[in-house]
This record gives C-alpha cells, sequence and structure tokens, in this order.
C-alpha cells in the first residue's frame, strides 16, 4: 500500500468587525479552478504557520499581518494532494485585500448567502465559524459534557465522534493556560477554554489556540 505524502498548508481566515470572512476563487490553471476557499498556501521548509500566512497574503492579497491566531487543523484526501490544513484567525490587517493573482475575491458572512463551488476542506471552517465566541454552560452539565477532553487523545476521539467543538479546562492559572497551549496546538476541533473566565479573557484565549470561552452558568 502506498502511502501518499502530506502537504502542509497555512489557511487564513480574515475575519472583518462584522464577521464577515474573506473568500477567494482559484485562478485557471490550478486543480479546482474556480472553486471558492480561504486564502494561503503550502509551508515551505524552515516556515511557521504565521511566517507562511505572512507571506502568502502578500503574494495573493497585498497586505500586511503581525499575528495569525492559531485555530483548527485537519486533513483533507484530495484526489491531487493529501493536505494537513493549519487553519488561524487574522482579525487585522495592513492594506486592502485585492487580487494579486487574477482571482475574484470578497467578504461572505459564514452563515449567509456564500459564493459556489466551495472547496470541500472550506465547509467545516466555515459550520465552525458559527459557533459563538462564549458559550454558556451550566456548571452541572460540565462534568459529564460529552465535549469536555483531557488530553490530545480525548481531543481526538471527540472529533471521532463528530463532536462539533471541545471543551478543556479548567483553565485559572499561568500553568493551566500553557497546558491549554500545548493541547490547543493542531487541535482538529474548535476548543473551548472553560474556568474562571469571562469575556475579557478572550483575546488572551484566541492568542493561546482557543476558539473562545466556555462561560460556566
Amino acid at each position: 500500500m502506498t502511502v501518499r505524502p502530506r502537504t502542509a498548508v497555512a489557511v487564513g481566515v480574515l475575519i472583518g468587525g462584522d464577521g464577515a470572512v474573506l473568500l477567494a476563487d482559484r485562478p485557471t490553471g490550478k486543480p479546482y479552478a474556480g472553486y471558492w476557499e480561504f486564502p494561503g498556501g503550502k509551508i515551505e521548509a524552515g516556515e511557521s504557520v504565521a511566517q507562511a500566512l505572512a507571506r502568502e497574503l502578500h503574494e495573493e492579497l497585498g497586505i500586511e499581518i503581525d499575528f495569525a491566531a492559531p485555530w483548527v487543523t485537519f486533513e483533507y484526501d484530495y484526489p491531487h494532494a493529501w493536505v494537513r490544513l493549519h487553519f488561524a484567525r487574522i482579525y487585522e490587517w495592513r492594506g486592502t485585500p485585492h487580487a494579486r493573482e487574477g482571482q475574484r475575491l470578497g467578504f461572505f458572512v459564514p452563515g449567509g448567502a456564500l459564493p459556489q463551488p466551495l472547496l470541500p476542506a472550506t465547509l467545516p471552517a466555515l459550520r465552525w465559524l458559527q459557533l459563538p465566541a462564549l458559550l454558556e454552560l451550566p456548571a452541572q452539565s460540565l462534568r459529564a459534557h460529552p465535549a469536555r477532553v483531557e488530553d490530545r487523545v480525548g481531543l481526538h476521539e471527540a472529533a471521532q465522534r463528530g463532536e462539533p467543538f471541545a471543551l478543556a479546562g479548567p483553565v485559572a492559572s499561568e500553568a493551566d493556560w500553557e497546558r491549554f497551549a500545548a493541547l490547543a496546538l493542531d487541535t482538529p476541533l474548535p476548543l473551548y477554554a472553560f474556568g474562571p473566565l469571562s469575556a475579557a479573557d478572550l483575546e488572551r484565549a484566541r492568542r493561546t489556540g482557543a476558539h473562545g470561552i466556555a462561560v460556566v452558568t
């Protein structure tokens, strides 16, 4: 049995103030030409995800970024390539995105009318983007919540079960944040941090790889 090599790809999810995200179609001459996707590209040897995105987004869209918040990582087996997609969310950039490679592009609300056709691996990310940043969670349901995970094995088991997201915590100290960041690295699902947290902790949570915060009620 031949094992197909994986191609590591950095994917940038540019999110505007209204929650709309940037999508662009694939230029003529590429596989799936005309299909819409998030911008990004192959991670070159020696590059981090953030470095690859900074390069790709400048080349494709003519913008500059300083930070890309790690989000989710999953694999997709296309006929032309088996790709490992490292998604990162970007809330701030310099310059106005414009097509530098002849592609069409635009901002679209994930739960609204979307351009067609969409690249298959784009669909899970668009669905996850509709999850709230702040998730209210009754305290009595937390202990046995099916999405609660303790380690990376549990995280991947949750993904295999088809859970829409995962929960990890409690996060209350610097050491807890460090453990959460390690778990969130390359998470296959949007991961929420829970603990004695509030909306004021959302930015830090995103920077450590969280989709958002689960507020225990």
